[in-house]
């Protein structure tokens, strides 16, 4: 599994490629190193109205754009910054003045053992796998309607190894050109400023 498909592994790793002159810009929190279980996964359309932020629509022109070598699209905020994540992957983040992360997106092809009918349940398990601690899932939907196919989406929060409380939506896509996944996130105490922008981005891709 690609480390940017995980908000802390992929922070850590752009600032372990960001060594040198300029570093601390991209310096993350060490990557978690215990693990949730006992997950309570509900149903994948037991929260489909939470989706109800879902407009599939194009971001406006002042949105900067990536795009993936298998055509996948993703937008982001003004003001945020694309930079360097895995290869064939996208990524883009808020920093505050300090380096500090408080908004992430990152636009990844398919992988693995991802499917549709059972997301609501891979995605936090994969969390939990990768060391996250405390993984809850919030709301889950499944047959979501994108600009370019159907999709799967689960919100769910977890807790760092420095304690600090993420908040993220995890969508998996399957469109016209390919299955991608998007994933924007953001520190539980900024979800309040950032989800907007996050869920605007989210709706906008295509893939």
């Amino acid at each position: 599994m690609a480390t940017s498909r995980t908000l802390l592994a992929g922070l850590l790793a752009l600032a372990t490629a960001g060594g040198g002159c300029g570093a601390s810009a991209h310096r993350a929190p060490p990557a978690p190193v215990r693990r949730s279980t006992g997950l309570a996964i509900p149903p994948a359309n037991a929260a489909r109205a939470g989706y109800a932020w879902l407009r599939p629509a194009p971001a406006l022109n002042t949105w900067p754009r990536v795009r993936l070598s298998s055509g996948a699209t993703m937008v982001y905020p003004p003001g945020w910054r694309s930079l360097a994540g895995d290869r064939g992957t996208a990524t883009a983040a808020l920093l505050d003045s300090h380096g500090h992360y408080l908004g992430y997106l990152n636009l990844t092809p398919h992988q693995g053992k991802e499917a549709q009918a059972s997301w609501a349940a891979f995605r936090p398990r994969h969390n939990a796998a990768e060391g996250e601690r405390d993984v809850t899932v919030m709301d889950a939907a499944a047959g979501l309607r994108f600009r370019s196919g159907q999709g799967s989406c689960v919100r769910d929060a977890y807790t760092s190894s420095t304690n600090t409380r993420y908040v993220e939506i995890a969508c998996l896509v399957d469109g016209r050109r390919a299955s991608s996944v998007i994933v924007g996130a953001a520190p539980s105490r900024r979800w309040t400023e950032e989800h907007s922008v996050i869920e605007q981005a989210i709706s906008a891709l295509i893939t």
